[in-house]
């Protein structure tokens, strides 16, 4: 395999059919896989997996027991990954399968480089989405002393060797912060492209649930935010 992706599903068991499909409506390769990983759901997730993966051919599964977050998912399921490329994206179908290809070309105009990071950037969203994206932008870049911008934008994509250097990467959704940071130290090259970024078609967001839980979730990435800077202080570019 040259790409794999992780799709981490928590309770996403009437989302997962329409991303296989989906996924399939744009596949026109058979070295990109997907690994559908089962983060610890507690609806049906894992019977819809078991029962709709046997009907695509580019779609495994693996499942972690309980759930310890997003980031604590999405860890475990690259490393089980052993293509080249490796990378993650959601199963809300907020993101469109076809970004996952669309970074691919990327990478293959750069000629198939090491040291490159693909990343999207969304466009289409509510005005309110937008102004938080853009204030935690501002002070993540502040503090971190790197420009860092729509940081939990999805696809990320990049050489396996770039994941086989992190070092203790967080459980929780501060892991898109953890990615972008760390390959702005190491010197990756970071390459953006705009994706588009739809309403939830189905289930609820498991953190955006309103002002109280973006609160939430500021406090958590600022917290992480000065645990990170000390942690990567002085650590080789």
């Amino acid at each position: 395999m040259k790409l794999s992706i992780v799709v981490p599903c928590y309770n996403e068991a009437k989302n997962i059919p329409l991303t296989l499909e989906r996924f399939k409506s744009v596949c026109k390769r058979d070295d990109v896989e997907l690994l559908m990983l089962d983060n610890g759901s507690t609806d049906n997730s894992p019977e819809v997996l078991a029962n709709l993966l046997p009907g695509y051919g580019f779609a495994r599964t693996s499942r972690v027991p309980v759930n310890k977050g997003y980031g604590y998912g999405i860890v475990q399921g690259l490393k089980e990954l052993k293509s080249d490329y490796v990378g993650w994206t959601h199963a809300d179908m907020q993101t469109d399968p076809n970004d996952i290809f669309r970074a691919l070309d990327i990478i293959e105009a750069h000629k198939n480089r090491t040291d490159i990071y693909v990343k999207g950037q969304r466009r289409g969203r509510p005005v309110s989405d937008n102004v938080f994206t853009c204030g935690m932008s501002l002070f993540e870049s502040a503090w971190l002393g790197t420009a860092l911008w729509d940081i939990n934008a999805q696809p990320n994509i990049f050489h396996r060797s770039f994941f086989e250097r992190w070092v203790n990467p967080p459980d929780d959704f501060a892991l898109d912060l953890y990615a972008l940071y760390t390959a702005a130290k190491q010197n990756l090259q970071l390459v953006r492209f705009d994706v588009s970024f739809t309403e939830r078609l189905h289930g609820t967001s498991s953190w955006n649930t309103g002002m109280a839980s973006k609160w939430k979730f500021v406090k958590r990435t600022l917290d992480y935010s000065f645990k990170l800077k000390q942690s990567l202080k002085g650590s080789p570019e």
